[in-house]
């Protein structure tokens, strides 16, 4: 037994070997190539929708980093069952340590913009991997030969180490890839209104009027950061239209700039939830963008927006150019748009959710029709057309929460886009009666409002729900929805005790 484990545990290393120095190999050339990363990219796009909904519900932000780990894990047992089988027949666990790489490499030459290079960190792994468990199992055959383990410990550190540095020294490039570059941002030519002041500090415990870029949410299938360099960008408008045109980073940054207060909003929020955040956008309108091109609209009924990596995303065309301020954003709150949220450009359309009008790293814009193409989306039946909901949240107190009795202060957020914003804010405590909140200053109908109740609270268990009114009279439904398959609905409720 004690045998069995030793060489589940030559296994487990030396697979961390490999993934160690091709994580490294990874971040010299393309960080989504890493053998983990490649597989677990391929896991989310097989991954079926109501267990994607359930992971993001479950872990939110972390949905990523679980991901990677499972993989990870799934990994190091095969590994480690290698490793057992090695202790028998080395030349049968080394052959399926190469096979767990075969999947990572097929599973990076199939992303959309692969390159033949891309296979090259699985190569390393394919190699460092199987020559580790290989020097283990001599090293442990010796051993077991003159009775001394000083040479077997000294190899096992030697490849700790080296597994280590590999992970370590990938990473470290990886991150110094990923600085901000220093790019000087035009002044809008269309500036927005000075920002209002919130309640933040008047309202404790309620979301801040404008989220700032490292708290702004992030949903995507991405599990790395892309590393884009404004310098090799360019933007592709083609497709029904009557020229194809082929923009860089520079000829985008001398159009008109308009600046604007928009709330983005994740078809992935469930009711209550945290996907939303309001920010200050710069960028070019997509309606001067398309107009470069010119659009054949007898043609064309939906704009087929593409990712650096072949991530696809559908809008509707006559939604995105309605009127509405649609954005190829360049800067988010006065600064240049951080990689994470989509450098060096990205899409920023009001009133959509973010899976039909958010594309991040943007790179080509193809006027078609639903019928000729389908995005990533749309092939795993999520709508074609959805425009955000109207929504209220509770921020304060929170669900569950052990309150004094007297004066309570209830607070949250509440968002009506391209529907006049919002126009009144209710609460209601055990079931009575609505209450009208007290709203919070106004940015725009395109941007969240913050609001707050006063309650004098009285000692028991007490449910408080909230709805929201937009400015052009709908009320906020109470009809409940799931997120798929064009966003969630129903009233945001929560229960209090009072000491």
């Amino acid at each position: 037994m004690k045998a069995r484990l030793l060489w589940s545990a030559y296994g487990i290393l030396a697979t961390l070997v490999g993934v160690g120095l091709a994580h490294l190999a990874a971040a010299l050339t393309d960080p989504a190539a890493s053998p983990v990363l490649a597989v677990g990219s391929t896991v989310i796009d097989l991954t079926p929708t109501p267990m994607k909904d359930w992971a993001i519900e479950q872990f939110g932000s972390s949905d990523k980093t679980v991901l990677v780990g499972s993989v990870m894990a799934g990994v190091l047992v095969l590994a480690a069952i290698a490793g057992a089988v090695a202790r028998r027949r080395l030349a049968v666990g080394m052959g399926m340590l190469v096979g767990l790489v075969a999947v990572a490499a097929v599973a990076a030459l199939l992303r959309p913009s692969a390159e033949p290079t891309d296979v090259f960190p699985s190569l390393v792994a394919a190699v460092t991997g199987p020559l580790a468990l290989r020097l283990l199992a001599r090293t442990q055959q010796h051993a077991e030969t003159d009775g001394s383990r000083r040479t077997v410990l000294l190899t096992a550190a030697a490849l700790t180490a080296a597994a280590a540095v590999g992970g370590l020294a990938g990473r470290v490039v990886s991150s110094v890839r990923a600085r901000p570059e220093d790019i000087a941002l035009p002044d809008p030519t269309d500036p927005a209104p000075a920002f209002p002041r919130g309640l933040d500090d008047q309202v404790p415990g309620i979301t801040r009027f404008r989220t700032s870029n490292d708290d702004f949410y992030r949903v995507d299938t991405r599990l790395d950061v892309p590393v884009i360099s404004s310098e090799d960008w360019t933007l592709t408008i083609d497709g029904d239209v009557d020229t194809k045109v082929v923009l860089t980073f520079d000829d985008l940054l001398d159009m008109p700039m308009i600046e604007r207060d928009i709330t983005v909003t994740c078809v992935s929020n469930s009711v209550g939830g945290p996907y939303v955040g309001g920010a200050r956008w710069l960028g070019v309108r997509l309606t001067d963008v398309l107009d470069l091109a010119g659009i054949d609209r007898t043609k064309a009924d939906q704009i087929l927006s593409t990712d650096f990596d072949g991530m696809t995303i559908s809008t509707p065309l006559d939604l995105a150019t309605d009127g509405r301020d649609a954005i190829l954003a360049v800067g988010m709150n006065g600064e240049q748009l951080p990689r994470e949220h989509g450098f060096p450009v990205r899409m920023v359309i009001p009133g959509l959710y973010g899976f039909i009008s958010a594309t991040k790293w943007l790179s080509r814009l193809t006027l078609t029709t639903y019928d000729d193409q389908k995005a990533y989306w749309t092939e795993r039946d999520w709508a074609t057309d959805a425009p955000i909901k109207i929504s209220a949240r509770i921020d304060t107190p929170k669900a569950l929460a052990q309150l004094d009795a007297g004066d309570t202060v209830i607070g949250g957020v509440a968002w009506a886009q391209e529907r006049g914003g919002i126009a009144k804010v209710q609460v209601r405590i055990d079931g009575g009666a609505w209450e009208d909140a007290q709203l919070g200053p106004n940015a725009g109908e395109d941007y969240w409002r913050q609001w707050f109740h006063r309650w004098p609270a009285k000692s028991g268990s007490h449910r408080i729900a909230v709805r929201a009114v937009s400015g052009d009279g709908e009320p906020q439904t109470a009809a409940r929805a799931e997120p798929f398959p064009d966003g969630a609905s129903g009233i945001h409720e929560l229960l209090v005790t009072v000491k």
